[in-house]
Parts: structure tokens; sequence; C-alpha cells
């Protein structure tokens, strides 16, 4: 501490104080094992008006270096000292020593209006060079370049140009001439951008998180990489609970899988490719109930990932409109890569397609359609099996995505129609076939209980001695009626046919009209359209997503002002009162609308019309 402080004297960036402003001293270690002094200036930032200066998108940083081959890094020297302080706020620099009380006379670390300051002055400085061979973001400097020759012109430029405004650079942390470069926690070189792995050795040696803080750091730690992480959001989701208020901090297994699981992505991060402004761009996009997922690529290679979890009122949304959402998604994240520019958006959802000409849509969709017509961009069908990145990212796969082919997509989801069952995982392909177990048909269920009905029992002996119309038996010993299977009785098949009509993921849970005119095409039982208005006014998702059908009721208009008295009257009943002695139970009350006044009468419930326009 005392070596630093009289070093900084020597340069003249601090001077003796006596301001009645006093901050503490820290010391932070530094990457060569030297101690940096640092002043903990929280209270001052709490109280200083915030510089509003944008400090770049690191993605956007990244963008520029489509092509480039050849790259040098410059850090600054001490960069912040480089600038004066008013006079009137030296005094609230003031730091607190056992070697005495100073005060900064330039902008020392940890003013939370540095960064902004500094980054306007850096740009002042290389606003020519800007895009075109400079990054810049605050005190770090990237020179980058097509080849070596066009690299020593551009390296030239920009070191005159730092000599000339007197900014210096640290020799030690500057490199040159490199192929691979380390610049803000990442990777570049001329194949595309990855993750630093001296960066990501922290997260690599992270303890178990011990507290809601802990998983807060890890959080924003991981998040850092998430365009490089696919299905980041439903990785971490049980890690995102923990952070919720008044969630009870509890480290299940499933949060320990998802720490281990972010953990093993961040170390075998893929490369991503540096978008190219001249190539269209091509999106694939999918939404389950755990999250919206979507990948931007360019010629087959990815540019960037992208995935949330829902909200809490989109999960009562329905298949088409999360969808729909994972499309805004998309489109809103990767703005500055889309807007102006063509791309086309693949989706495993059939009816997207048609968005742009239906013709009732309600007003979230209306809303949604206004902000992807700003774009140029169409959107087609892709089959799930052939949609498998997005798909992976929004819903829980069956494996880890490396494994995740589409024929096992469609193995399994034959597996749910047929009913079959694995018993034991097998090593080989016959052991697979020999070990399935297939239960009975819908049908073979169907004809197996109808010996329980009585009516359908007497209905096929009729039908057999050829006295009914409309009734038949099939081959297959089934009794049909009009070429429709007939149900019986039992509950279960009942409500097993209802709800594959109904609740199917490819049903889309319809009306009850919609509902009784596709089941009447293959069943017939008595009384199913009473059933089936019953089954579906007691689902619970139908009740809570689906909006009224009904005629909006009229708006309410006040009622025009009488121009003479007793010219308009309203009336009212007053009843369940005690009987009297002459027999009325009842107040029958009459008010003139234009005076207000009232006229009560005495009546009896049992009284007729005749009888109260004759009181009246």
């Amino acid at each position: 501490l005392k070596a630093q402080i009289q070093e900084l004297l020597n340069l003249g960036f601090i001077r003796p104080s006596v301001s009645p402003w006093g901050a503490p001293v820290l010391f932070v270690k530094k990457k060569d094992g030297s101690m940096r002094m640092c002043i903990d200036y929280r209270e001052l930032n709490a109280l200083t008006v915030k510089n509003k200066y944008p400090l770049p998108r690191i993605e956007d940083l990244f963008d520029q270096l489509r092509g480039a081959s050849v790259f040098s890094k410059i850090d600054l020297h001490s960069g912040y000292h480089h600038l004066k302080i008013r006079e009137s706020d030296i005094s609230k620099t003031a730091f607190r020593t056992h070697y005495g009380h100073y005060e900064f006379v330039v902008m020392p670390f940890g003013l939370s209006n540095a960064p902004a300051v500094f980054m306007d002055l850096m740009n002042r400085v290389f606003h020519p060079f800007l895009d075109q061979f400079v990054i810049v973001f605050v005190d770090d400097i990237l020179v980058y370049s097509r080849s070596i020759d066009q690299h020593k012109e551009y390296l030239r430029i920009v070191l005159e140009t730092l000599r000339r405004e007197k900014l210096y650079a640290k020799f030690s942390k500057c490199e040159f001439w490199l192929d691979r470069v380390a610049f803000l926690g990442h990777i570049v070189t001329a194949r595309g951008i990855e993750v630093d792995p001296s960066k990501i050795e922290a997260v690599s040696k992270w303890d178990t998180p011990r507290s809601v803080a802990n998983v807060r750091s890890f959080l924003w730690l991981a998040g850092y990489y998430r365009r490089f992480i696919e299905g980041f959001s439903k990785i971490a989701q049980p890690l995102t609970n923990l952070t919720k208020k008044a969630v009870r901090f509890d480290w299940s297994q499933k949060c320990e899988e998802s720490f281990q699981e972010l953990k093993r992505r961040l170390t075998t991060a893929p490369v991503l490719s540096i978008h190219d402004p001249t190539l269209e761009f091509t999106i694939y996009s999918d939404a389950s109930k755990m999250g919206l997922g979507c990948v931007l690529m360019q010629q087959g290679r990815v540019v960037a990932y992208a995935s949330r979890q829902l909200k809490p009122h989109e999960q009562n949304y329905p298949t088409h409109d999360l969808e729909v959402a994972a499309v805004v998604h998309a489109l809103k994240i990767w703005r500055h890569y889309l807007y102006g520019g063509r791309c086309e958006i693949f989706t495993d959802h059939k009816s997207l397609k048609y968005i742009f000409t239906q013709r009732e849509l309600n007003m979230r969709q209306r809303r949604w359609l206004e902000l992807v017509k700003d774009y140029d961009c169409t959107i087609s069908y892709h089959p799930r099996k052939a949609n498998v990145v997005a798909d992976a990212l929004s819903r829980r796969s069956y494996g880890k995505l490396s494994c995740l082919f589409t024929e096992q997509d469609v193995l399994l989801r034959e597996f749910e129609r047929l009913q079959l069952e694995v018993v034991e995982p097998p090593s080989t392909a016959r052991g697979m076939l020999t070990s399935l177990v297939v239960g009975p048909t819908l049908r073979e269920r169907i004809v197996a209980e109808e010996p329980n009905d009585r009516f359908l029992c007497r209905m096929k002996e009729i039908s057999e001695a050829g006295r009914v119309r409309g009734f038949a038996v099939a081959s297959d010993g089934a009794l049909v009626f009009e070429g429709r299977l007939c149900v019986s009785k039992v509950w279960e098949l009942r409500r097993e046919i209802l709800r594959e009509a109904h609740s199917a993921p490819y049903t889309v849970h319809p009306g009850s009209s919609k509902m009784y005119q596709d089941l009447r095409k293959s069943f017939w039982w008595r009384g199913m359209k009473w059933q089936v208005v019953r089954f579906v006014n007691v689902c619970l998702v139908c009740q809570q997503v689906k909006a009224e059908h009904q005629k909006p009721r009229g708006k309410l208009q006040p009622l025009e002002i009488p121009l003479w008295k007793w010219e308009c009257i309203t009336m009212d009943f007053l009843v369940g009162l005690p009987r009297s002695r002459t027999g009325h139970d009842s107040i029958w009350v009459i008010v003139d609308r234009l005076t207000k006044s009232a006229h009560f009468l005495p009546v009896r419930t049992t009284m007729k019309a005749s009888q109260y326009a004759e009181l009246f």
C-alpha cells in the first residue's frame, strides 16, 4: 500500500486531501501475482448521476471480424489516468489509509461513470477506423486484417494515433501478428469464435453453490457464453427457479444435474461462425411447454443459438401461438442481423406458414404479425424429424443432442401410437425386436367389450337376422352402425376415445361441435353428443385458454331524460317480508325518473297482472 501510494504521488495522480469524503481501500490480486490497489466507491456511485453513454454489445463487435485472419491486441497502460477530474469534483474521490488522506487528480478505477467516459474518448480517437480494421472496448484495442500486408499498414496507423493522442500501451500485455487471439473472454480465429478455455476454467472448478447468491454468480458467468450453449434456458431452469422470490433454497438432484451439465457444455462449446451480411440467413425455430428455441445459420453453419423459458402467462398459450412466439423471439433477439435482409424461417408447425393469409386472428397474433411483416422473411414447414436442432433447444430430448437421431424420434412416436413397450434395453437390434410387447389395439378392446353391453348384443342378434336397418356385423365380429364402430357402455373405452379426439397433441382441443362431427365418422354409441359436450365443458385447458366466441354485449347507454313527470317510471318489488294482518307480504316500489318521487304500495305475491294494473 505504501509503495503504490508513493508511486501515485510521484506520478502526480493523487495529492494529500482534507476532503470530508473518504472511501476505503481494497486490494485485488493480478494475473501475475502482484496486488492492485482499488478504492471502494460504492457509496459515491450510489449518489452519482449516471452517464448513459452506450457501451457496445460484444456480439456486435465480433460481427466485424468476418474474413479476418491476422490479429493484434493492444492494452492501454492505466488508461483511466489519462483523463483529468474537474477541480470541483476532486474532493469526492478522496480515500483514507493509515498513511494519510488522499484524493485523485485523474480519473481512478472504480467510479461508475469511468467506463462510459473512457469509451467515449476512445470512440472519438479511433472514429475514422472503427468498423474498418479496429475494435475498441474501453481500454482494449483489437486490430484485424485479411492479410499480413494490410495488417502492417493498419498497425502503423493505430500506433501513430495512440502516440499523437498521448495514449500509452503496456507492452507486456500487448500481442502482435496472431492468427488466434483471446479477446473479451473469447478466442477469435479465421474459423470463427469459441469460448476462451482460460475464462471457463473458473466454471469447471466451481464448487456446488450453497446459497442463492452463489447460484446467481454462477448463472451470470455461464450466461455470458449462452450463445454457445444449445438450450441454455432449458438446462438452467432448475437453477433459475432457485433465484426466484419466495422460493426456498433446496439443492435437489435436478439442480445438481443442471449445474454439472452447464459446466460440461461450456468446456465442450462449439465454434460459432461469424455472419456474412451478403448471405441469406436461415432460422430454425421450435416451441414446447418448456420454452422457446431457435438457431441462426448461414450456409449450414451455426452463427448463434438462442432459447428462453416460458413466462407464467405463456404456459397457457395454445401450440400455434407458442410456435409464433418462437419466431417472434428469434426476430427480436437477432434484429440487428435480420432487419433489412432476407431470411427463411423453418418451423415444424405446418399451419404457421399460412399465418400471413389467415382472416381471423386474436389481438396477440395481430400484434405479432405486424412485427413479422417488418422483416423480409418467409415461413416454411419443416418436419420435426428434420428440425431436430431447434426442437432439442425447446423441449426435453430423449438423450444428448449428439445422440439424437431422427430415426429415434420417429421410432419413439410409433411406440406410443402402437402401444409398444420395451421390457429390457438390449445391446443389439435383434434383442430389441425380441423384447417388444404388443398390446391390443383400441378396436380389439372395443370388440372384446361388446358382450358386456346388453343393447349391443340384442342389436347384433337382430342385425344377423336381418330385422333391423343400419346395423351390421363386420368381418372381425364387430358391430357397426352405418359403417361406424359401435362402442359399448364401458366408460373407460369411451373416455379414451374422447381424450384422443380432444386432448391429443394433433387435435388442439376442438369445440364440442367439431369434436362430435369428427367422432361420428368412426364411432357410434347412444348419447354420444351429450357426452362430447360434457367432456369439453369440463376440460381445464379449454376453460383457461380458449377465448369467448359469443357476440359481445352491447355498450351501456344512458337513458334519455324524460320531458314530463310520470312520462317514464321505474319499478321494483321488495319481497320476503312478514305477512301483515291484511295479508300483504311485499312492497311495490314505483319511482318517477324525472322528479324521483316514489310511491310504495303494499301487495301480495299471489296477485295477478290484471290486479297490479288496477292498483296502478
